[in-house]
């Protein structure tokens, strides 16, 4: 009796978990596809016109059947927050995409952000923007911006630039690469690796300066072998003034540690902030590449992406010798952007108080390394790359840049692309790179 009492208790406890197990496998074959794309393949509008998300779904790679729609949870911000302006809640998506439509008054960006139920965690984000290149700067450059600058580089000046050349070895012979290590200002060295094309003759190369995102890392030899490679004078250098070539556990200490938190460093006072210093590291690489004798004396490049991008626009503004600039997604932008009502740029400098308005002190210091302010002062030609759901380095950030900018200039939209350096983006930034080189070369 007792044994057939337990087969009657487990023998369905059995059959429910096999069937539970059964419908978990059937749930985990399904492959749902959530997309959320705009009615315009570039996803341009002028301000005031209306503008369409289009959310689809698919089963399988089927879509589904308008009898089976699966519901799905939304909402439009304008990177701060939804407010009562935008629409958002729940829409059926069956085998008809499901439709938003916003405006923008002014310009901008919006971005419709989409999450089919909760058990299936799919999230999908569109942006849309709004007359881009009409977005002015959120507040004016501070009176005595070039005045700051121009002492900063007096101070950088009284310091010898004794530079020290470590030989690396590569594998093509037709170039030679060094450690590069050069005295500065701001707390550390220029340290990075340099490489040229061997028995270069005098004033006949190009130079580029390539420089790092946000992070703790060594120099890439890599980017210093691959504009040697094209005949270039050519430098990678790290943001910190770092050894080269450490092991990955020294740079992951430094970043843990004594660099923990770099960005705001010093944030309260222009004199302290952190990105002064890596600011003048810039400078004292700029002017080391077009003292040696092998630099053509007109061909100067910045190149790199988010952090990066934002050092290639102060490079822009900082020297007038800079020609061409290659900046991705940049960071260190419109700082001050939240007391013109919209999303601020990494790494958020300033401070926002509960009120909604930025700190004070940090954003008076702020506006002497912005990006967009150093983009009004930049004469080289450009080329940006703009994602419109970026989050880290907001669209509206980086047009605000953009728009300053005054030399001959291309920006690449990627309306689907968030913080990412993709490998089309380093493709058409390095063939802008050689067709700037080229045109130089014809206007010798």
């Amino acid at each position: 009796m007792r044994h057939l009492l337990l087969r009657n208790i487990v023998c369905p406890l059995i059959a429910a978990a096999v069937a539970f197990s059964l419908s978990q496998s059937v749930m985990a074959a399904e492959k749902y596809e959530l997309k959320v794309v705009t009615d315009r393949p570039d996803a341009i509008y002028q301000a005031g016109e209306e503008a369409t998300f289009l959310i689809s779904l698919t089963k399988d790679g089927k879509p589904l059947a308008g009898e089976n729609g699966e519901t799905v949870t939304y909402r439009v911000d304008d990177y701060i927050s939804s407010g009562p302006n935008y629409p958002n809640g729940k829409l059926t998506v069956g085998s008809e995409p499901a439709v938003v439509k916003v405006t923008a008054d002014k310009p901008g960006f919006l971005r419709c952000v989409v999450t089919l139920d909760e058990n299936k965690k799919l999230t999908k984000t569109a942006g849309a923007a709004f007359s881009p290149q009409e977005i002015e700067p959120s507040l004016p450059v501070p009176a005595d911006f070039d005045e700051f600058w121009a002492e900063q580089k007096r101070k950088l000046a009284e310091v010898p630039a004794k530079a020290k050349l470590t030989p690396v070895t590569q594998p093509n012979n037709k170039i030679e690469c060094f450690d590069l290590q050069v005295d500065c200002l701001g707390g550390a060295p220029v340290s990075g690796y340099l490489g040229k094309p061997k028995d270069a003759k005098p004033k006949s190369l190009p130079a580029i300066l390539w420089v790092h995102g946000a992070g703790v890392r060594s120099s890439s030899l890599g980017n210093a072998i691959k504009g040697a490679n094209e005949g270039m004078l050519s430098l990678d250098i790290n943001a910190h003034g770092l050894p080269n070539g450490k092991s990955a556990e020294f740079y992951k200490e430094q970043y843990a540690g004594p660099l923990k938190g770099y960005p705001h460093f010093g944030r309260e006072n222009r004199e302290t902030t952190y990105f002064v210093g890596m600011f003048l590291r810039l400078i004292r690489a700029m002017d080391y590449l077009t003292s040696q004798p092998e630099w053509d004396g007109k061909t100067l490049i910045v190149i790199g992406h988010s952090q990066g991008g934002g050092q290639a626009l102060a490079a822009g503004g900082l020297d007038e010798r800079v020609s061409f600039i290659a900046t991705g997604v940049p960071a260190i932008c419109d700082h001050s952007g939240r007391a013109a009502g919209r999303i601020n740029g990494w790494p958020k400098l300033v401070t926002t108080l509960p009120d909604g308005t930025p700190a004070a002190e940090e954003l008076k210091a702020a506006q002497y390394v912005d990006g967009v302010n150093f983009a009004s002062r930049s004469q080289a030609d450009a080329i940006m790359s703009v994602g419109f759901i970026d989050v880290t380095c907001p669209p509206s950030s980086c047009y605000a840049a953009y728009n300053q900018l005054k030399g001959k200039k291309q920006v690449i939209n990627k309306p689907l692309m968030g913080h990412a350096a993709p490998a089309d983006i380093h493709k058409a930034f390095f063939a802008a790179v050689k067709e700037h080189v080229k045109q130089q070369s014809h206007e010798r």
